[in-house]
């Protein structure tokens, strides 16, 4: 895997002089104010217009500044009209869409389907502020203020809809996001290296219908390249499971019958290889077929390393959407580099004294590195940003720690966070880059810790000790997600973060107790949450500090049976634990739970109409009785609880003492006469 020249190494376009903006406009009275006729690109994003790093659009826009383009910003626009998207007048050279820093589904729904009241990405926590399917919408506003504007769609939501998906919320098989935004380019992941080569492309005057070889993109066609050979894609899932390095090769005939198919990589020349593109089973198949749904899932899956990964098509009715390899990672001079453009680090003063919650969590945290190879088949991290960490260099992060002391309103010396997708992950690595380039492993740390990982966690360490030394900072706290499996390979580590940078408590999120769904999570088994608990209650003994461990768990994943949640209530119990908040499984598009979700089928093995299927908790009450079992101690679910323990053959359970899960009594009920008998007892021993 070559690394490309670097996204700061194009000659910057002319309007370069004009640049850096304080803020970047949002309406034409600050274009005014800063001597623009027009906007070279124009931003369209679901989210608040908030000039921080960790705001996908902001990044964008401050980069593209930095590359010489003049970049306005459409915040949360009215949607029911095009008006609002002529505000800034016609772009030169195009428009940007994303739904903002999460899907607008997840953003306006629960996992019941519910519509939440709130949105922590506007002012004021005002919900309703975005349509659904945002992409969507916004896209068919910009076509119709201006049609004839190359459009460009990314972020969160379009990445996790590139391809066919599983759609939670209609409960139905929907196309690629492109079919339905009518538009010319999608860019998923983290776009950087791919917008800024889009843009001057653009600028020297190259039309947006030729750019079919960037990486990290996806467009439509309308047939296979004939230069190109097809890979049939049905039996790629034969090897086995892709925790054990599948060789993907071993094929069969199968579906594909467009173009030039193949069925074994060997039948193509080796010069020829980097012709081949895989052919997916069309969305019209994995619409009709749920196990083939869950095969293109697997598939899918085993084409997401930067190193060895393939383009994908997939057709549509009569149209082609082809899948570029992902993007190269950013090095840490890049990253660096994008992390200390010109922010403000606040919300645009349009907002005035309005809170934006999203903000407020935030503004005194710090985003240290990208990616996670955990691989966890219900989160979608690694489809968005991908299994190779990108990092930040430590004399960076420290400039930011200052950054935020001398620009950011309110702060009191304490950094709330010094993290990312997963707090420990920053610089770790495969020690062998030929091996990385080469691995189809879904996750570097399940079933086990792969033995090529560099694990070593001690420059973390000497990064913390030196964040807590900088004048004015109080205290670092970490609040991002913790791999306690890898956390106790370094017990200096442990030591370091129990005793300086945590708050009383300490939020982990082991998910379940039980191994069967664990296995279908990829997550490891308590044995290790066991020794990072034992060294975390030993560390802050000795620092003299009472601490405590939150654990995380969730409801209904795929795989979990009612015996399950059973056993994970009994565990709860026993360690005291009475979780406020639970989650239940939400299945996201294109991560591998929600494939399980909906075909019954498992893409961690082989997939096939017979056999193999994953027991998954579907409909309102079983979904509600798994979010039941994890508040056992709320009177409100001890009904549903009593008729599953007495259907489950545990009626065992239900009773007054300790050893049992739930009350045979229910607040408001009539007293029985050895209650009565009870009170009478405890009134006269208090006199």
């Amino acid at each position: 895997m070559s690394t490309p020249p670097s996204i700061f190494s194009y000659r910057p376009y002319w309007a370069k002089r004009l640049l850096p903006t304080p803020v970047l406009p949002t309406s034409r009275a600050e274009m005014d104010a800063l001597g623009w006729d027009s906007c070279d690109v124009v931003l369209v994003t679901g989210d608040a217009y908030v000039d921080h790093p960790s705001f996908g659009m902001a990044l964008i826009g401050r980069l593209l500044e930095a590359q010489g383009f003049r970049v306005g910003i459409i915040a949360q626009p009215d949607w029911t009209s095009a008006e609002p998207f002529k505000a800034l007048g016609r772009p030169n050279l195009f428009w940007g869409v994303t739904a903002g820093n999460m899907d607008s589904m997840v953003n306006r729904y629960t996992a019941d389907r519910r519509i939440r009241s709130d949105d922590a990405y506007s002012p004021d926590g005002k919900g309703g502020t975005r349509p659904d399917r945002s992409v969507v919408v916004y896209s068919q506003r910009c076509r119709e203020a201006y049609k004839d504007v190359p459009l460009i769609i990314g972020g969160i939501e379009a990445s996790l809809r590139r391809l066919a998906h599983y759609d939670y919320w209609s409960d139905k098989v929907r196309r690629s996001a492109l079919m339905d935004a009518k538009a010319d380019l999608l860019l998923y992941g983290n776009a950087e290296r791919a917008i800024v080569e889009v843009a001057h492309r653009l600028a020297a005057g190259k039309n947006i219908s030729e750019m079919r070889d960037i990486r990290g993109s996806a467009f439509l066609l309308k047939q296979t390249p004939s230069d190109w050979v097809e890979l049939d894609s049905t039996e790629l899932d034969e090897p086995g499971e892709l925790s054990r390095h599948p060789d993907p090769y071993a094929m069969e005939p199968g579906c594909g019958d467009k173009g030039h198919v193949v069925h074994n990589i060997r039948e193509v020349p080796r010069e020829l290889r980097h012709k081949v593109v895989v052919r997916m089973p069309s969305y019209e198949q994995v619409r009709d077929d749920a196990v083939l749904y869950a095969h293109a899932s697997r598939v899918f899956h085993m084409e997401t390393n930067p190193g060895n990964a393939r383009p994908l098509v997939q057709a549509h009715g009569n149209r082609e959407v082809w899948l570029n390899p992902p993007p190269i990672p950013l090095t840490t001079k890049e990253l660096d580099r994008i992390f200390e453009l010109p922010y403000t680090r606040k919300p645009h003063p349009g907002y005035g004294k309005a809170r934006i919650p999203a903000y407020e969590m935030i503004r005194f945290s710090i985003n240290i590195m990208r990616g996670c190879f955990g691989g966890c088949t219900f989160c979608s991290i690694t489809e968005h940003e991908g299994r190779i960490i990108q990092n930040r260099s430590e004399d960076s992060i420290i400039r930011e720690v200052e950054a935020i002391r001398d620009l950011t309103p309110g702060f009191t010396g304490n950094i709330s966070d010094l993290g990312g997708p997963t707090a420990n992950m920053w610089q770790l690595h495969c020690k062998d880059e030929k091996i990385e380039s080469a691995c189809r492993r879904l996750s570097c740390v399940f079933p086990d810790i792969c033995t090529n990982l560099h694990t070593d966690q001690k420059p973390l360490v000497q990064l913390y000790r030196r964040a807590r030394s900088v004048p004015g900072v109080k205290r670092v706290f970490i609040a991002s997600g913790l791999r306690y499996d890898l956390a106790v390979r370094t017990p200096e580590y442990v030591k370091e973060l129990v005793t300086h940078h945590v708050g009383g408590y300490l939020k982990i999120a082991p998910e379940h107790t039980e191994s069967g769904p664990l296995s279908h999570m990829m997550k490891p088994g308590m044995g290790s949450y066991d020794r990072f608990k034992e060294m975390f209650e030993k560390y802050s003994k000795e620092a003299g500090k009472e601490q405590y461990l939150i654990p995380y768990f969730i409801a209904s994943h795929p795989g979990t049976t009612d015996e399950d949640m059973l056993n994970l209530a009994l565990w709860l119990k026993q360690h005291n634990f009475r979780l406020d908040q639970v989650q239940n499984f939400l299945p996201s598009p294109m991560a591998i739970a929600s494939a399980m979700y909906h075909s019954g089928k498992n893409p961690l093995k082989r997939v096939h109409h017979e056999g193999g299927d994953v027991v998954t908790p579907k409909g309102d009450r079983a979904r509600r009785l798994h979010k039941a079992f994890l508040r056992y101690h709320d009177a409100a679910n001890w009904p549903m609880l009593r008729e599953a323990l007495k259907k489950m053959g545990r009626a065992d359970l239900i009773g007054n003492g300790k050893r049992h899960l739930v009350p045979a009594w229910q607040p408001g009920d009539s007293p029985t006469p050895r209650s009565q008998s009870r009170r009478k007892t405890s009134q006269t021993h208090r006199k």
